[in-house]
């Protein structure tokens, strides 16, 4: 249990200073009760869509079976899902962000995040790089993957995007040559 703690007090300080330098206009952790995280890191999260419907994000892993640090029910840390990475999970008023840091040069560079869209509900790829999710019928957006963003230690970009490979997200994060910690930040938001 203390590995856990340390680890999700690693990552928690990780993100900490990378949102400050970021500043104000990031989305901010906030209680939602139309999201719903599962038990397991594997579980990932239930988010809302504009017109009411729900997607599913899941987090696939290896460290997959493991129990989240529930810090708050907003803020939840996946320590440890796979080499040198960790998760701190957010609720927003939105959506959800997947806060990924990699905390070293064997962490891995891509990142699959399963997905489950209900009936009548797309991806649709954005020229920024982002994803919508769209309603089949209407052509509304009614959800969005953000393009992701992410930044060493030192606060220097580092290359991050998605590709979709069958139902999954998967964002690759470029981070050889990097001051360590990474952090990658997915974030859906309805």
């Amino acid at each position: 249990m203390r590995h856990a703690q340390d680890g999700a007090a690693a990552a928690m300080n990780a993100v900490s200073r990378v949102l400050v330098a970021r500043g104000k206009h990031e989305p901010q952790e906030l209680e939602n009760p139309d999201v719903s995280w599962g038990q397991r890191t594997r579980d990932g999260v239930w988010a809302p869509t504009r017109d009411g419907q729900r997607i599913h994000i899941g987090i696939d892993c290896s460290g997959g079976d493991q129990l989240p640090t529930v810090l708050r029910p907003s803020l939840r840390v996946f320590v440890g899902v796979e080499v040198d990475t960790d998760i701190v999970a957010q609720t927003t008023s939105t959506g959800v962000r997947l806060l990924t840091v990699l905390h070293g040069p064997d962490a891995p560079t891509e990142f699959r995040f399963p997905l489950s869209l209900a009936d009548g509900l797309g991806l649709e790829a954005m020229p920024s790089g982002s994803y919508d999710v769209v309603h089949l019928r209407y052509g509304a957006t009614v959800g969005r993957f953000y393009n992701p963003w992410a930044c060493d230690s030192m606060f220097r970009p580092v290359k991050a995007d998605y590709v979709l490979d069958g139902t999954a997200m998967v964002m690759r994060v470029q981070h050889p040559g990097s001051f360590y910690p990474v952090v990658a930040d997915p974030l859906y938001s309805r």
